[in-house]
């Protein structure tokens, strides 16, 4: 089971605004690596080679001329298909838009480990009921938006889809985006239920799961935050 990691940098200054100690879209990258993503894709506008460099060192591919913005699924495909020919056995990506920052490495893990029990489904992690990124989608569905323009909206593919499954993992990086500072989200819960565990339909009702106690902490140590101060 290999997922790749896809981020959309749709604005490359955006992207290499400083997140802590080093750039969005570094963080992001080695979130993706330390959760265990591999392949990563960078896929975004760069004529002057400006996100290439600031992933000089790192395990990753850069697309920088994508056939359609870096909010869609033309993007997207585009950015899958470096990812299977670097690994041929890829069989889905993280959806990554790079405004969403302050990801941490389990809710990666979290989802790579669901999607190795639903493998079929698209997975969205969600934060206090709102569904938020990356999302998860598997080569099959993936292949289905190859019947889309381009353009589309990645939003508009999701709901094309079908069911998408929904992941309660306490990460407020996944509804927060970079223009929060990291000292002022809200509190990391952790997964209030096993990855691989019950997930909901998108729109069945998860806001009787807000406001619940967390459950008691898992007796085996969790991943360490990659952190609000970059990894």
């Amino acid at each position: 089971m290999t997922v790749a990691a896809i981020i959309l940098a749709r604005d490359p200054d955006a992207a290499l605004a400083r997140a802590d100690s080093t750039t969005r879209l570094r963080r992001l990258v080695d979130v993706a690596w330390s959760g265990g993503a591999v392949p990563t894709v960078v896929v975004g506008r760069d004529p002057d080679a400006r996100l290439a460099a600031a992933v000089a060192g790192a395990e990753v591919a850069t697309l920088s001329d994508p056939p359609s913005p870096a909010d869609s699924v033309g993007a997207v495909l585009a950015g899958f298909d470096l990812a299977v020919g670097l690994v041929e056995a890829t069989d889905a990506a993280l959806v990554w838009p790079v405004e969403m920052t302050w990801v941490d490495p389990e809710t990666v893990t979290s989802l790579i480990e669901a999607h190795g029990a639903d493998p079929g489904a698209p997975l969205r992690p969600t934060y206090g009921g709102q569904p938020g990124a990356p999302i998860l989608v598997p080569r099959p569905v993936l292949a289905t938006w190859r019947r889309l323009p381009p353009a589309t909206p990645i939003e508009g593919a999701l709901a094309s889809a079908g069911a998408v499954r929904l992941l309660d993992l306490g990460d407020p990086g996944v509804v927060v985006d970079a223009a929060t500072p990291a000292d002022r989200l809200p509190p990391y819960v952790g997964p209030r239920q096993p990855p691989a565990g019950h997930v909901h339909e998108w729109g069945e009702a998860v806001a009787g799961e807000v406001g619940r106690d967390p459950e008691p902490p898992d007796p085996e140590p969790r991943v360490e935050r990659g952190g609000r101060g970059g990894p």
